[in-house]
């Protein structure tokens, strides 16, 4: 049996995910990441840690159901972490980790793209709505 570095089992680790096949476990993280909700509760996150009625406050719109499901999720694929302090009532306390900060810096770029270019996205749906109702 052959012994492999460290980097070189990296390297086959890192070789094994490829999210252009179907069957890849990398394709079902893409899908959840791609949530609008995941991009706005790690960028309100990355400022501070915050209590889940700060976050519902701060990221508008969010039902309390898509708010706890996509936390539970943020928080067991490691990207943010959940602190409990035995209070009356109980404090819980999110944060962001260091694996969530390297996916922060991603979406943060998505989500101040979104932001900026609202106004040309506007104007190519007008022109192809003009467009293709003659």
């Amino acid at each position: 049996m052959a012994t492999t570095t460290a980097a070189q089992r990296r390297e086959i680790e890192r070789l094994e995910y490829d999210a252009f096949l179907a069957q890849c476990p990398s394709r079902q993280l893409l899908e959840q990441l791609s949530s609008k909700w995941v991009t706005l509760l790690l960028c309100a996150l990355h400022e501070r840690p915050q209590r889940y009625s700060e976050l519902s406050r701060e990221v508008a719109g969010v039902s309390q159901k898509m708010l706890t499901q996509t936390l539970r999720t943020l928080e067991r694929d490691g990207l943010i972490s959940r602190d409990v302090e035995a209070t009356v009532p109980v404090t819980v306390t999110y944060a962001i980790t260091e694996l969530g900060e390297s996916l922060h810096e991603v979406v943060q770029h998505l989500k101040r793209w979104a932001e900026s270019n609202m106004p040309a996205v506007h104007r190519a749906r007008a022109d192809y709505d003009a467009a293709t109702s003659a």
